[in-house]
């Protein structure tokens, strides 16, 4: 597969730049003329990933995550790192309705929004180091 465009984004663990990590993945992935569905799953998983970031993997202190973006002919691979915690049992945090952080009124629905969402999920971690989201998803698949 031939890249056809791509970038590289680093930005702060505040809340609000979970706002603007949707927009600016949503605008690049436009060049490949998705549907509204299709923006909104992507906005949608971005949101979620960047949330586990500064939620869960930074838990309230200041950090970077750097979000990436690669777009092919008719796909887009989306990458979301942090350096924060880490998720002690990948497997597990995948389950729906788990979550570490019920004080904070979680859902636990992340992981699996953005599996539904995309075409493929996958998550690396390391306690201490951080954790790694690469999300892909297929376009134009209502188009054929």
């Amino acid at each position: 597969m031939e890249i056809m465009n791509e970038f590289k984004l680093e930005f702060l663990s505040k809340s609000n730049n979970e706002a603007f990590a949707r927009v600016v993945a949503a605008a690049f992935v436009s060049q490949l003329d998705p549907t509204l569905e299709e923006i909104a799953d992507i906005k949608t998983a971005v949101s979620e990933a960047v949330t586990n970031a500064i939620i869960h993997g930074y838990e309230g202190n200041k950090g970077m995550i750097r979000m990436s973006c690669t777009l092919y002919e008719d796909s887009v691979d989306i990458v979301i790192t942090d350096e924060g915690r880490g998720i002690e049992d990948v497997e597990e945090a995948r389950q729906p309705m788990f979550t570490s952080k019920p004080d904070l009124e979680r859902s636990g629905m992340g992981f699996t929004i953005m599996e539904n969402f995309m075409d493929k999920l996958e998550i690396t971690s390391e306690i201490g180091k951080g954790t790694t989201v690469k999300m892909s998803k297929t376009l134009g698949l209502q188009k054929k």
